[in-house]
């Protein structure tokens, strides 16, 4: 039997340098390791997992723990949605037109399929339902940060044990999936269509301009950043009143709403505001920027203080759960998404994407597209909807569905 001792306990300080250095170590070996590269494994999965694992090996032969303030890595989960809900510029929606509001439908009727699937499994498994939220949108569509975001949620508020750390291993299963099953998808799919014969000459516009020109760079100034940061500041403040207020009058109502998810519904409204409003040019790559590092060091923290151990007895229905959901997926995006956005090329390129996000990221649905038009020619639609639609109205849809769904009396 294991002696538990004391955890090492870490400031606010020791944790800020402790993330640091994961996500350095996890940017080495995503260097240097080809198939984490190929696989887009974000780096602070990386080294979170390979410390989480050391911590796991420690803690079976001595005892071991670490724990960590939790303010700090709160405040850097706070800003990265309020950094999607920031990016949210709805006016580009006249840009994708109905084929980006048919993707977004198709978005959404998979959400609600993959919790169904999910806690239909966690229920015939004898788990607790919302475990299945866990092993749906939670992690696969949500991704890493929101994985961790409802994890805590899950544990402060419905009391399940190792929560986050399951939500990490799920998030992390799926991101692989998403890499590995999106190729052989678009492949049998792509001898039913016709691809381009050869690559045409484009007249080539602001939206797509990241894969047109992947390396120009805008400067940040310090002036666009203390912009930006006021930007966050409003965000974070708007998301503490509403959850204050929530608290106060809605005290006996079901319905929970986390505060991550008003922090990215009020970037969704400052951001429109602004732009839309006071026509002021909001500096997306500041943005981006402020968002990533904060989402960098909010799982490096996370991860750092994940207590795999918890979770030993859940490998099993674990990988059951997560096998039928990845056919679950498959089959949507060959059956369903392929045939609905019109059953052509460009509904190849956006079906490899779908695999993408469905259950990994948005990053790895953007690689899996690259795969298939760098071979076979260019999808300008597949570029401009998928990137649209998993950076930001993905998470605005799932975080809505959740809300829904743990809000009903089956759940309490």
């Amino acid at each position: 039997m294991i002696n538990e001792t004391a955890p090492l306990v870490l400031n606010s300080y020791y944790t800020l340098i402790a993330a640091s250095i994961v996500l350095l170590i996890g940017r080495a070996l995503v260097t240097r390791v080809r198939i984490l590269n190929e696989l887009n494994i974000p780096e602070p999965v990386v080294g979170g997992l390979l410390a989480a694992g050391l911590i796991l090996i420690l803690h079976q032969v001595s005892g071991f723990s670490i724990s960590i303030q939790h303010g700090m890595q709160e405040g850097f989960m706070l800003m990265f949605f309020a950094s999607i809900g920031l990016s949210a510029d709805f006016s580009r929606l006249r840009a994708g037109g109905f084929p980006l509001i048919l993707f977004t439908v198709l978005v959404c009727i998979f959400i609600v399929l993959q919790n169904v699937v999910g806690i239909s499994l966690a229920s015939m498994l004898n788990l607790p339902p919302l475990s299945g939220l866990i092993t749906g949108s939670i992690t696969l569509v949500g991704g890493h940060g929101t994985a961790v975001g409802w994890g805590k949620v899950l544990e402060d508020e419905f009391h399940i044990q190792g929560a986050t750390a399951l939500a990490l291993a799920c998030a992390t299963f799926g991101l692989v999936c998403g890499g590995l099953l999106g190729g052989p998808v678009a492949k049998r799919l792509i001898n039913k269509v016709s691809t381009p014969s050869s690559v045409k000459i484009q007249e080539k516009s602001n939206l797509h301009a990241t894969f047109d020109s992947p390396k120009e760079t805008r400067l940040i100034t310090p002036l666009s950043a203390i912009e930006t940061l006021a930007m966050f500041a409003a965000c974070l403040a708007g998301a503490s009143f509403l959850t204050d207020m929530m608290a106060t009058h809605f005290a006996d109502s079901n319905l929970l709403i986390p505060t991550f998810v008003w922090a990215l519904a009020t970037g969704v409204v400052v951001r429109n505001i602004l732009s839309g409003v006071f026509r002021l040019a909001i500096f997306d790559r500041c943005v981006d920027v402020f968002g990533n590092v904060s989402l960098s060091l909010f799982l490096a923290m996370a991860l750092l203080s994940l207590e795999l151990w918890t979770i030993k007895d859940l490998a099993l229905p674990l990988v059951i759960i997560l096998s039928v959901q990845a056919i679950t997926m498959v089959l949507y995006a060959y059956y369903v998404v392929f045939r609905c956005m019109g059953a052509d090329y460009d509904a190849v390129v956006l079906a490899s994407g779908f695999c993408g996000f469905g259950m990994g990221a948005t990053p790895t649905a953007v690689a899996n597209m690259q795969a298939v038009t760098s071979r076979f020619g260019p999808s300008y639609k597949a570029f401009l909807i998928v990137p649209m639609v998993g950076a930001f109205f993905v998470d605005i849809i799932n975080a809505s569905v959740l809300s829904v769904i743990t809000s009903l009396p089956f759940f309490h």
